[in-house]
């Protein structure tokens, strides 16, 4: 058993604090946020502030993978959920069979996890409430490490000041506090090395609402998200009948900006018939959220073969950040928290260096991967856009990337392409690996060439007259 100390009470953490206390440690989790959620899905909407999440109101959805994972791991979580009246549902549950030639095996791994952020967090707390050897303490915060012996020159953490409760020890001391983590500032207090970093500054930002279906009577959203010149468009169902559209945009295309504007972003949904036949039976249960898009980062605390130091590690944004509108990140951070507890199984905390070397050696095995893949798309999708703002031919894409675009142009004719590429769409499937699914590879080879970059949706030109018309920015 290890003593272990948990930095934040997010997502990622509550699941890290979740999952190590059941395989018999005892965490104690920190989170600055003082207010404690009560009440239902609306409470938790309404009330329930977060200021250290500035996406606690944006769109969210768990992936496929996410859900999976959660399923062997969090199943009560997923009970909490669904009591709160979220969802654990996929698209071949909603799609009409006309469209998906009716169920098949395998559609279930293609269920989603949708609830609102308040929602989801909200439910892990409620679980995180009744788990033996796990404790939540609200309104502290963690300001510095506490530096025990180091080992040949790397220092050691063993547990954090905190505050009005003074020094907490800990065998493990776990970094989930997100993309704003003080973490490398506060090992530099102790003499530690910073971490080693990679930075990709892409520039998206975000324009969203949230929405209510009028009435029960409506058929559900289905999530999507659609590329068109100059920016995409993501649709996020949630619980309680909402949903999340947004607008993902290159952040230094000013020619967007009053999208920021309510009239402008609703005449502009308006020119997506699928997404205006929605908001014509929605009402907005939010202005229009402005986010700019964080950088995609990696952090590594072990340069070479030699760890920056030991007692600590870091899971979730605070170690590998994405861009947010492909809604990866969570599953990247819940599939680090299950290579750290077993990673604590194979090593036991009496081994400190050891333990974040072989974290490390695993992470890169299974969740950097994750990360690559994310971030190559991220390149290759802000490509696209800055070549549509500047009127120029688009950039050669990687063989990732062509296999994405077609894969998601193909999904709307044929059923089994429409699983195929859902499966990678929610981090199951890799690219390439996806063309060898039934049904996928002979219609890719095919159709792929002759396809238009986008079909269907509105030009540049159109969104920019929807802009313009009344003086809306």
């Amino acid at each position: 058993m290890a003593r272990v100390v948990v930095l934040g009470a997010g997502l990622t953490g509550l699941a890290a604090a979740l999952v190590l206390a059941r395989d018999g440690h005892e965490v104690t989790v920190l989170e600055r946020d003082p207010a404690d959620p009560v009440g239902g899905a609306e409470d938790l909407w309404e009330h329930w502030q977060r200021p250290g999440v500035s996406q606690f109101r944006l769109g969210h959805m768990m992936m496929g993978r996410w859900r999976r994972l959660a399923e062997r791991e969090l199943p009560d979580v997923l009970a909490e959920v669904e009591r709160l009246g979220g969802q654990v549902i996929g698209p071949m549950d909603v799609l009409p069979p006309s469209f998906t030639g009716g169920p098949r095996p395998g559609d279930e791994d293609l269920r989603t996890v949708q609830a609102r952020r308040p929602v989801l967090e909200g439910a892990m707390v409620a679980v995180a409430a009744r788990t033996p050897g796990l404790v939540v303490r609200r309104g502290v915060k963690a300001e510095s490490l506490l530096r025990g012996a180091a080992t040949d020159g790397v220092p050691h953490v063993a547990g954090v000041r905190a505050g009005r409760d003074g020094e907490i020890r800990a065998d493990l001391v776990v970094d989930a506090m997100g993309r704003r983590s003080p973490l490398a500032d506060m090992l530099s207090a102790i003499g530690a090395r910073r971490p080693v970093e990679e930075r990709d500054q892409l520039g998206f930002v975000y324009y969203a609402r949230h929405l209510r279906l009028i009435h029960d009577d409506v058929p559900q959203i289905v999530p999507a998200i659609i590329d068109c010149e100059g920016m995409s468009v993501l649709v996020l169902p949630a619980d309680a009948r909402t949903y999340s559209a947004l607008f993902s945009c290159a952040a230094d295309d000013r020619a967007l900006r009053p999208l920021r504007d309510e009239q402008v972003w609703e005449r502009v949904l308006a020119l997506f018939p699928n997404l205006a036949q929605a908001r014509a039976v929605s009402e907005p249960i939010t202005p229009v959220q402005v986010m700019p898009g964080a950088e995609d980062r990696i952090l590594r605390f072990v340069d070479g073969a030699t760890p920056i130091a030991t007692g600590v590690v870091a899971v979730g944004d605070a170690a590998m950040r994405t861009n947010p509108s492909l809604g990866r990140g969570t599953s990247i951070g819940l599939t680090q928290v299950c290579v750290l507890r077993d990673v604590l199984r194979e090593v036991g905390p009496g081994r400190p260096e050891r333990l974040v070397t072989r974290f490390a050696e695993a992470c890169e095995e299974t969740v950097v991967p994750l990360y690559r893949r994310t971030l190559a798309q991220d390149r290759s999708r802000m490509a696209e856009i800055q070549a549509d703002i500047a009127g120029t031919p688009h950039p050669p894409a990687g063989p990732d990337w062509s296999v994405t675009r077609a894969l998601a142009a193909l999904s709307r004719t044929d059923p089994s392409i429409l699983r195929a590429y859902a499966r990678m769409f929610n981090h199951i499937l890799e690219p390439r690996t996806a063309l060898d699914e039934p049904g996928v590879r002979a219609t890719y080879d095919e159709l792929a060439p002759t396809l238009p970059r986008y079909a269907g949706t509105p030009t540049r030109a159109q969104v920019l007259a929807a802009i313009d018309d009344g003086g809306g920015g």
